[in-house]
């Protein structure tokens, strides 16, 4: 049978579609464009360009909280009542003093700093070196008065019994501190107990090897005791900061002899010179006349450069050496952490500490996030309020306002983030005597933000130009009590629920 007159196809075939695929074939073989391609289009459409993006900016919230004041001639003097020389100073050591006590150590200790060189000399060769190991017990339930403890470095628990015979934590003492001295001076009997949180070392000083030396040297018990009497003057004289007390009579109706007093100024007031942050922009005239459109370039220069300025200047606000929040706390304004972590009762022994009125908390992020695992595992999560459109958390309705300018462990927030931290809790504005910020408004050629200028340095010959940004700031503690901070917290610590 002849079949070569029929078109055979297969059952599942479709001659439309096999006709289709013949013309893509076609198509892709001859490299023939039927349609204007995305790419081509995209030149003759506006896309929408967005400012230059930088990742370093942060909120920057403490110069938002901060008050500024406004200084004259780039100085800011603050007037202080005058003090006496009552309130105990700390004894730091580093690594290489951590085997003795000096003369210069000795003296930050009341009463012994209203002696000389020479006869502090005389009682360092009693003082004994001791090392402790973590939960060593250094003494249990002893006489306040037998022993001044000079801590050399790590971290004790004093405590004592209440009158139903449970502990009482009264006091924490870390590296530079020392234990009571009136208590070690007037012989106090009341038990206490101190107990190493850390590994310590310790300089001690017994109550009978001390009163042997002042027997058997009679010109040291007289310069102690002309040391001593001072002292008590001293503090007869002068209120709980250290300040001469303004005399005054409260009694009786009648006639009675009043006191004469008058307020004493410190004849040495502190002055703060504004500091400055200063960088030259440099910008192509080139880029500046061809390629200025639609977004400016020499103000998004400025921008990102300004940007910038203030980011460092909320660095130096916090860590400058010399009038750094950090560096500006009083001895007497530190706390230390209990266990490391920060908890609600570390935070409420700040809180204690700067009492009139206390503004805000300032912390690392990663302190903050520390804090909140410590109020989430005792079940008392933060309140949570709104400033300036953003959320924050508080304690007992301080705001705890977040910096990542605060370090940890030495480090920047563009390293790994472990170890220990501090957090700060702030009275701010001049009629608190609290914490303020110094800049000079009005400067020439100020613009962008009040004490920043900004100049014209001119054209080089490659046609380059030159913008001179110099911002003028500063911060100034009014008062000691204005500033607290709370030390060695721990901020990588998780707990294990499971």
């Amino acid at each position: 049978m002849d079949i070569s007159n029929y078109n055979l196809q297969p059952n599942n075939t479709n001659p439309q579609l096999m006709q289709t695929n013949n013309q893509q074939q076609q198509i892709q073989a001859s490299n023939t464009q039927y349609s204007l391609t995305p790419n081509i289009a995209r030149n003759l459409a506006h896309s929408t360009k967005s400012i230059p993006m930088m990742e370093e900016i942060t909120p920057r919230w403490l110069l938002s909280f901060l008050p500024w004041v406004g200084v004259e001639a780039g100085v800011y003097r603050v007037n202080r009542r005058k003090k006496h020389s009552l309130i105990p100073e700390l004894a730091p050591f580093n690594n290489s003093e951590l085997t003795c006590v000096n003369a210069e150590q000795l003296s930050k200790i009341p009463p012994f700093k209203f002696m000389n060189n020479e006869l502090l000399e005389q009682v360092t060769p009693f003082i004994d070196m001791e090392q402790y190991n973590t939960g060593a017990t250094l003494t249990k339930a002893e006489n306040e008065g037998d022993i001044l403890f000079l801590v050399g470095k790590g971290k004790i628990e004093v405590s004592t019994k209440g009158i139903r015979g449970e502990k009482l934590n009264i006091g924490m003492l870390s590296d530079g501190d020392f234990s009571d001295v009136d208590a070690f001076l007037q012989k106090s009997n009341r038990p206490i107990t101190m107990r190493a949180l850390t590994p310590c070392t310790l300089f001690t000083l017994n109550r009978t090897a001390f009163d042997d030396m002042k027997n058997q040297s009679p010109k040291f018990m007289e310069g102690f005791n002309n040391a001593i009497s001072k002292w008590l003057s001293m503090k007869e004289k002068s209120n709980a900061y250290g300040e001469k007390k303004i005399q005054m009579y409260a009694g009786n109706l009648g006639e009675n002899n009043l006191p004469l007093t008058y307020a004493d100024y410190d004849d040495r007031p502190r002055e703060y010179p504004l500091s400055r942050i200063q960088t030259v922009l440099k910008m192509n005239t080139q880029v500046s006349d061809l390629f200025n459109s639609p977004i400016n370039q020499l103000d998004e220069q400025m921008r990102l450069t300004v940007e910038a300025i203030k980011e460092k200047q909320e660095w130096e606000i916090i860590n400058n050496a010399n009038f750094g929040l950090t560096n500006s706390v009083a001895p007497s304004m530190r706390v230390q952490t209990r266990k490391g972590v920060p908890t609600p009762d570390d935070m409420d022994e700040l809180l204690a500490k700067v009492w009139k009125k206390p503004a805000f908390f300032l912390a690392h992020p990663k302190a903050i996030a520390a804090f909140g695992r410590e109020c989430t595992r005792r079940g008392v999560p933060p309140v949570t309020v709104n400033f300036f459109g953003s959320p924050f958390i508080t304690w007992r309705g301080v705001p705890i306002v977040p910096c990542d300018k605060l370090l940890v462990s030495g480090r920047t927030r563009n390293q790994t983030l472990c170890g220990t931290s501090k957090i700060l809790l702030l009275r701010v504005g001049e009629k608190e005597q609290g914490v303020i910020g110094l800049h000079q408004p009005g400067i020439p050629d100020e613009k962008y933000m009040p004490s920043l200028s900004v100049r014209f340095g001119g054209i080089d010959y490659a046609g380059i130009a030159s913008y001179i940004l110099s911002l003028y700031f500063s911060t100034a503690v009014l008062t000691d009590d204005a500033l607290g901070m709370l030390e060695d917290v721990e901020v990588g610590y998780y707990h294990d629920y499971e």
